[in-house]
């Protein structure tokens, strides 16, 4: 059964629900911050974190991917790879400097991945099969 579900081809979703999705939670995070007390550099970091691999991942997506395309489609996947480690960096990196504004940021940002990456699962597995 698991085995016919993952070995099914399905068409490409589309991404911009669950980004806007990521997005609100970016910016409903901002009064939560300001109200606990949170530090507001944590959130400002996060936000450009997710514009920013937001932006990669619209320029990567204007590649085309397919068997057609072996160089696009390589450099989709290491870009797309990249988004992630590109991220980890930075945040890594502030929170050596400053851990509660790197833990903030950090937390922030895999919270609103979380809910991107779901949202993109349900849109790829609840559609028909090709």
């Amino acid at each position: 059964m698991i085995d016919r579900l993952v070995s099914t081809p399905r068409p490409e979703p589309s991404s911009v629900v669950p980004a806007l999705a990521g997005a609100a939670v970016i910016a409903l995070a901002l009064p939560v911050f300001a109200v606990a007390g949170w530090p507001l550099a944590g959130w400002a970091l996060a936000a450009v974190l997710w514009l920013g691999a937001q932006a990669l991942g619209a320029l990567l997506a204007r590649l085309a991917p397919g068997g057609g395309n072996v160089a696009a489609s390589g450099v989709r996947g290491i870009g797309m790879m990249f988004r992630a480690v590109a991220v980890m960096v930075v945040v890594i990196a502030v929170a050596a400097s400053d851990a509660q504004l790197g833990v903030a940021a950090g937390l922030l940002y895999a919270l609103a991945y979380t809910l991107e990456l779901a949202l993109s699962l349900v849109g790829y597995f609840g559609a028909p099969a090709r």
